[in-house]
């Protein structure tokens, strides 16, 4: 199946050299440098995942990216100069699923270009293996060089979530949403703070753990290694 990929990019230089970067078998490209014309590619084609620059010409691709989630989940990469928290988390909130700063490493926009191309849930078995830890979800058997790590219900959801979305950044509203599962009602944002720590504290409690876990100050959380 032919996955269709969508960048908007004023700059033609760097929009080729992202095109140039990604390509590989059933994988095409739709290129753009402006909101308008992402627009009518959009309208005429099935498009699996938008690379988007944050000001365009036309426009600025944060709220393009606030009116699209009205109507469609098709994944958005953000590709922006601003670095700053505050443009982060509002181009996150507005709907993004991940992000990525001018200059930016190819390799980086490739593994994170993976992630979003990857099914939802897709490439977790039941049984996962990440270096010295062994993750058994269906029979909730949790363990570190063969020993047991005892999670709770909440932390084996946090984990499965992070996992699902290894290397990229997921933020805080959305792990509230997932772990506690839509009854967030009454769920303070300090229980996210305090869920992470526990699984962090249990999944380092062993000296040939790493700490895969990464905090993204003031966005989420990102689990670091591949399976």
């Amino acid at each position: 199946m032919v996955q269709n990929i969508l960048i908007a990019e004023d700059d033609q230089k760097l929009n080729d050299g992202i095109r140039l970067s990604l390509k590989e078998e059933g994988r095409n490209f739709f290129q753009c440098r402006t909101l308008a014309e992402a627009q009518e590619i959009l309208r005429q084609h099935r498009i699996a995942l938008i690379l988007l620059d944050v000001n365009l010409p036309d426009g600025n691709g944060i709220e393009f990216v606030r009116l699209f989630r009205r109507s469609s989940q098709v994944p958005v990469i953000l590709i922006t100069v601003n670095n700053l928290e505050i443009d982060i988390v509002t181009g996150l909130e507005a709907g993004a699923n991940d992000y990525i700063t001018k200059p930016f490493s190819l390799m980086v926009l490739r593994a994170r270009v993976a992630v979003q191309l990857r099914a939802p849930g897709a490439g977790l078995p039941q049984r996962v293996q990440v270096g010295p830890y062994v993750f058994d979800f269906q029979k909730m058997d949790f363990s570190c060089n063969g020993r047991n790590i005892e999670l709770s219900r909440t932390e084996q959801r946090l984990l499965r979530v992070l996992l699902e979305n290894r290397g990229a950044t997921v933020t805080r509203s959305r792990l509230i949403d997932q772990v506690w599962q839509g009854n967030t009602e009454y769920v303070e944002e300090h229980a996210l703070t305090v869920a992470v720590k526990r699984l962090r504290d249990k999944l380092e409690a062993d000296d040939a753990a790493l700490p895969y876990i990464r905090t993204v100050y003031g966005i989420g959380y990102t689990w670091t290694a591949d399976l």
